[in-house]
């Protein structure tokens, strides 16, 4: 099993005006960052969700973050003005805008019935499945519950009295996660699976009994550093012809993270998500909040080039794939309530852009038996929204760390505009 060493996650960083509150933040150990979204023009404030650092050595963070102050652009657009920090009120994008931003509201009100979405995270949230019915009841959306049928949450060997310990970290990771997947295919059914602890090996088990269980959809929120023994994970983990396995690409700005890397998996950036006066209505960009917080992207160190990815300037896997938001400044809303005051947050990381990924692909229906899915938005690279600014650092192959014109890392080929880049 790896050793995983994150970077540290207290960071702060300065825009403008903000410099002498977020110095007082470092001053004050709270390490809160501090962001000037150029659409909202006020400062939005978060901070890593608990489990972004690993409790133990070998485990693996998760790759979220969880706004504590400020006006969203949410809450711009719609002259609302509570801080984003109050809990009575969503101050995220909802269901309707991710439906909008993405081309996807039709297809969330036809599509994705009889279809089974996993999330895979670690330790047990007590209050997942009430949570998960705040959340879709608030938004209208149909009922998904464990006596109909449409939700269950079991442990990593399936068992559904068995669980884990509960964890408040993990815990705000798995509300995220199911809500995003509610956001974007409330018609689909949801597994939750919950491994004994966040090592590789046990996610990994959990992921295989997501697969055991029927889901065709399987979205992982968690990452770490990459190692040798991450080809030996590939195989016994992440090789799952006909299923759709999501990873999100890690938050900690330019650099390749594993499970991501893994070749059987979509890879997601994350962008920036704003209102626009354009024919779409939206406008992305990169997420960056600083060289050391936003999306992943990069060169794989181990893992080999699949054969749909064919930029010439790695020679190995390539992350990303697609993308979708991410950035906390123009995060999503989410319904909590295990050891925080139950009410909304707002969330960004990409844990926020791989269950998103994950919903869109159950949208587009069931994937062929012996295909990996990752590759069908290589075959319809024009449904896609072309993400074309902003970059993740610095690097010394441009497209690795810099949105451009196609192809580039952080977001790879761009975020959905309808479903039809995730058909075979």
């Amino acid at each position: 099993m790896r050793t995983n060493f994150p970077h540290i996650r207290l960071r702060w960083h300065r825009v403008g005006s903000a410099t002498a509150v977020t110095a007082a933040l470092v001053l004050a150990g709270f390490g809160t960052a501090v962001h000037a979204d150029a659409t909202t023009s006020s400062k939005v404030t978060w901070a890593a969700t608990p489990c972004a650092t690993p409790k133990k050595t070998g485990e693996l963070a998760c790759n979220s973050l969880r706004v504590t102050g400020g006006t969203t652009a949410f809450q711009k657009a719609r002259g609302i003005t509570p801080k984003a920090a109050d809990a009575a009120t969503p101050s995220g994008y909802g269901p309707s805008d991710l439906q909008s931003a993405y081309g996807l509201t039709a297809a969330a009100a036809s599509n994705g019935s009889g279809e089974t979405i996993a999330i895979v995270d670690a330790y047990n949230d007590p209050n997942a499945e009430a949570d998960l019915a705040k959340y879709r009841s608030y938004y209208g959306l149909p009922a998904c519950t464990s006596a109909s049928g449409c939700f269950k949450k079991v442990s990593q060997t399936g068992s559904t009295t068995s669980l884990p310990s509960s964890d408040a970290g993990w815990s705000e990771e798995i509300s995220l996660d199911l809500d995003m997947v509610s956001a974007i295919a409330p018609n689909a059914k949801i597994l939750l699976v919950e491994a004994k602890s966040a090592t590789m090996a046990n996610l990994g088990k959990a992921v295989n009994e997501a697969v055991t269980l029927g889901a065709k959809f399987v979205s992982n929120s968690y990452g770490g550093s990459e190692s040798s023994s991450d080809t030996s994970y590939d195989s016994s983990y992440f090789n799952h012809p006909g299923v759709a396995i999501t990873v999100s690409a890690g938050d900690e700005g330019y650099g390749a993270e594993y499970p991501a890397a893994s070749k059987y998996v979509t890879s997601v950036g994350g962008t920036a998500l704003s209102t626009s006066s354009n024919s779409r209505g939206w406008t992305e960009s990169v997420w960056k909040t600083s060289s050391t917080e936003g999306t992943g992207s990069g060169c794989s160190s181990y893992d080999a080039k699949p054969s749909w990815q064919t930029d010439t300037g790695c020679t190995k896997r390539m992350i990303a794939d697609v993308s979708a938001v991410a950035d906390p400044a123009t995060g999503v809303s989410v319904y909590d309530s295990y050891s925080v005051t139950a009410g909304w947050y707002t969330f960004g990381g990409t844990s926020a852009s791989s269950p998103i990924i994950a919903a869109v692909y159950a949208l587009a229906g069931t994937p062929g038996s012996s295909d990996y899915p990752a590759q069908y938005p290589y075959k319809h690279t024009s449904s896609l929204n072309d993400v074309t600014s902003g970059n993740n650092g610095s690097c010394s192959t441009s497209y690795f760390c810099t949105a451009t014109s196609g192809y580039d890392g952080p977001t790879g080929w761009g975020t959905p505009k309808g479903v039809s880049a995730f058909t075979g």
